[in-house]
């Protein structure tokens, strides 16, 4: 009974080998979950403030705030996040390698967040949002996690695809339309969302970097007599060593006539 355990555990160590990226970021995450759960409320919110992908971060240290807001969550969600990472993120980088999940995770983590802060920046430039929004804290990983699960759709087959991408777009898509059917309108970490799905199924391209076309050589046309002597000459017998020779021999030796000359 001990071989069952042992394989279970040999094929998860395995599976975790093979997506070396999601399982190390996941750990992540479990440390500064477990950070922010041993710190106060008010030292939690000044780290999280520190780390925000907020305007002015992103005016005055971008590249900093931007990496550093992919490590934190907000709240008790670490086994929220399990799941989707190995069930998408897992599953996208076995499947396109670590080098091109992790570059569908940067497009869309930071292509969502300058998006949806743009639109929180017009908001307040337009009375629409208050200027203490400038501070707001923007961290997590769901705009990342939202570009891989937009990237999946590809990973599919069948019908299974297009169910897939109908119900993701009714996900992302309902919290931005519907309020504005309702004469309301979603946050910008709504539009985040519904932006960072859009840039994964426009990171297509990168699914089909590293597959290679079968060369194909191009020869001239054969004449049908040099096909026919080719045949012809090949399904004749083969002829021995020894009766060659000798056929070489008698035709070497001249007639007493020939010699005489006449």
């Amino acid at each position: 009974m001990t071989g069952v355990p042992r394989a279970g555990a040999s094929a998860t160590w395995r599976y975790v080998r093979s997506a070396p990226g999601t399982f190390i970021w996941l750990a992540v995450l479990f440390v500064t979950t477990v950070i922010a759960h041993r710190v106060g409320h008010d030292q939690l919110t000044d780290i999280l403030q520190n780390r925000s992908t907020n305007l002015r971060h992103l005016m005055h240290d971008p590249l900093p705030s931007l990496f550093r807001s992919a490590f934190w969550i907000d709240g008790n969600g670490w086994f929220v996040y399990v799941l989707p990472y190995v069930l998408i993120h897992a599953t996208i980088e076995r499947w396109l390698g670590t080098v091109r999940w992790l570059a569908v995770v940067v497009i869309a983590h930071v292509g969502a967040t300058y998006i949806s802060q743009s639109v929180l920046l017009w908001a307040i430039n337009t009375g629409h949002a208050p200027q203490s929004d400038l501070n707001v804290i923007d961290i997590g990983v769901s705009y990342g996690l939202a570009g891989v699960a937009g990237i999946l759709v590809y990973r599919l087959r069948g019908p299974w695809r297009y169910g897939y991408l109908v119900a993701l777009l009714v996900v992302a898509a309902s919290p931005v339309v519907w309020p504005l059917l309702n004469g309301s309108h979603g946050t910008f970490t709504d539009i985040g969302h519904l932006c960072a799905v859009l840039i994964g199924l426009l990171c297509y391209p990168l699914t089909r970097v590293g597959r290679t076309t079968p060369l194909r050589v191009e020869l001239p046309p054969v004449s049908a007599h040099i096909v026919e002597r080719t045949v012809t000459e090949a399904s004749l017998p083969p002829v021995s060593p020894h009766l060659l020779e000798r056929t070489l021999s008698v035709e070497s030796v001249s007639s007493p006539r020939d010699a005489l000359g006449t």
